[in-house]
């Protein structure tokens, strides 16, 4: 699966972009989804979101124990890889219908913690259990959402391409083409949001510390992310339902 999301939708992390990257436009003249098209030439679609991006998969080799869905529900567009566990518990918990499946259940649990649902989205992530990675998009919000589970059990990588702009993908040589050295593995047990950033859902109270990471040959190629022990996020308290604020905009 892939994604690129323009930078006024999804601002890329600073930490991402490395100088002289040989990193290219990823939206300009469709490149990179037209890259993809040509990696899976019978089987791939692409979903053209306007000015905010794209996204794009695949069922050409898939893992079946990983396998990979898309759907689209009132304007929100979710790509979702793996297999969740707690399937029957997260279908009660949203009243879903017994034929839901996984990439149902994350745009529900998105749509609850959206429309002031009594969670704090790192916990909504937190109740998902299983192996996967997911990249969300609300068209009516201009809001994106991602996450992979606490052991990385889904390939998973972002970037940053030429212009800014965040490309995100399960297929580490598809990131590379867009962003040259701008990229590093998704860090595992976190989640993104546009207006919020990177956030781990197992520590969520602390904030994240972007260390270089260095490739085989020695050079500098984007950054990994880690839980920072010293240093504590603020305002971390929500807002009650009913309150005037959009609370998803924080995080």
């Amino acid at each position: 699966m892939l994604a690129v999301f323009e930078k006024s939708v999804s601002k890329s992390p600073e930490a991402l972009q490395t100088p002289n990257s040989k990193s290219v436009s990823a939206l300009k003249d469709a490149l990179l989804a037209q890259y993809f098209s040509s990696l899976h030439p019978s089987s791939s679609v692409i979903i053209n979101l306007d000015s905010s991006g794209f996204m794009a998969y695949s069922s050409d080799k898939q893992n079946p124990f990983l396998p990979r869905l898309f759907a689209v529900v009132d304007d929100i567009f979710c790509l979702f890889q793996g297999h969740i566990e707690n399937v029957a518990h997260l279908k009660q918990q949203y009243g879903l219908n017994k034929i839901a499946n996984e990439v149902i259940i994350v745009i529900e649990a998105y749509r609850t913690l959206r429309d002031r649902g009594p969670y704090p989205p790192d916990q909504v992530v937190k109740d998902i259990h299983g192996k996967f990675a997911f990249i969300l998009y609300d068209s009516t919000t201009k809001t994106t959402f991602l996450a992979a589970d606490a052991d990385g059990s889904v390939p998973f990588f972002w970037g940053t391409d030429s212009e800014g702009h965040l490309v995100l993908s399960t297929d580490s040589d598809i990131v590379k083409k867009g962003c040259g050295k701008s990229f590093a593995p998704f860090p595992k047990g976190c989640f993104f949001t546009s207006s919020g950033g990177l956030r781990s859902y197992e520590h969520p109270c602390n904030e994240m510390k972007p260390v270089p990471r260095v490739d085989s040959s020695g050079e500098v190629c984007g950054a990994t992310f880690k839980v920072d022990a010293e240093a504590k996020r603020g305002g971390t308290g929500i807002p009650r339902v009913g309150s005037a604020t959009n609370w998803t905009q924080n995080y």
